[in-house]
């Protein structure tokens, strides 16, 4: 059973918003070689408009080019080859990451996982990270990030490497920086444990809308109970560490990492350490890609 909350009927639009808005999104995904199906397209267009219209108007395009069922900016289309062979390499870590999630979010204090990033698009390349974005209990940030990260000295045996790029509490749900890499990462992930929450997530980011309105909303409530995290070893490790002791080797943890990472390259732009927020993002890859997308808009003559 699934709750429809803002979804809107799609509406004629003018054809030039429509071709710009075809080019923007083509462009931004080819910064990344990963050209788009029509499912895709239209879930990361900028603008509103259904499929026959989208459809219409990318075959009356001579910067746009179809082929297995991938749209991509015609001066580029070896990248429909590069998805296919990412999608290949991609499937197996994609699996394993999905298992790891789901024991990850039966750790102590850990409320949702998503795994995020270039797996959660079958889109490995050189970095073969697995990053997940999770939601924590309040005030276990911290805690939660050091039993996730004894985790991925586990996986690490198998070859693997868990990162947990995005760790937020309860309380902080809500994004702060809004723009289209975020709204782009923001509908790209894929939850693996706790759906109840996702949910929640998703009901107080509805400024994703803004910038991807053909995005889907729905309130998947049956899998909510399947996917919901909790177990008799979770409850009983969370049980040990609550009140004073549990509070101070929150601080303990959380001071001392917030003083390692003030001293390490790529502070500061996109990092954020907080009760609430464990965010390392060091290499500044928002910016980066932002950045590559608008050079990529310049080559293509395409306002932003």
């Amino acid at each position: 059973m699934s709750l429809t909350f803002t979804s809107q009927p799609p509406a004629l639009v003018d054809s030039s918003l429509l071709e710009h808005a075809i080019l923007a999104t083509l462009a931004y995904s080819d910064i990344f070689d990963h050209p788009l199906t029509m499912d895709e397209l239209q879930k990361f267009l900028t603008i509103p408009a259904g499929r026959n219209e989208i459809k219409l108007c990318a075959s009356q395009m001579d910067k746009v080019s179809f082929k297995d069922d991938c749209y991509f900016i015609t001066d580029r289309p070896e990248i429909v080859n590069i998805r296919k062979q990412r999608e290949a390499d991609s499937h197996k870590a994609f699996e394993r990451a999905m298992f790891y999630g789901r024991l990850i979010g039966k750790l102590p204090f850990i409320r949702m996982v998503a795994l995020t990033g270039s797996l959660a698009m079958l889109n490995l390349s050189k970095n073969n990270d697995m990053d997940y974005m999770l939601v924590v209990k309040p005030g276990r940030v911290w805690a939660a990030r050091a039993f996730v990260l004894l985790f991925g000295k586990l996986a690490r045996l198998f070859g693997d490497v868990i990162c947990p790029n995005i760790i937020v509490s309860e309380n902080a749900l809500a994004w702060d920086v809004r723009n289209l890499y975020t709204a782009r990462e923001f509908a790209q992930m894929i939850p693996v444990s706790g759906m109840d929450v996702f949910n929640c997530l998703r009901m107080v980011n509805l400024w994703v809308l803004d910038i991807l309105p053909n995005l889907n909303t729905n309130v998947i409530l049956s899998d909510a109970k399947d996917l919901k995290a909790g177990v008799a070893i979770q409850i009983f490790i969370e049980t040990l560490l609550a009140g004073k002791h549990g509070d101070l080797l929150e601080s303990w943890e959380m001071n001392r990492k917030i003083a390692r990472f003030k001293k390490q390259a790529g502070y500061g732009a996109e990092t954020n350490f907080s009760a609430d927020i464990c965010q390392g993002n060091f290499d500044n890859h928002g910016s980066r890609a932002m950045s590559a997308y608008q050079e990529r808009l310049r080559e293509l003559k395409v306002h932003a």
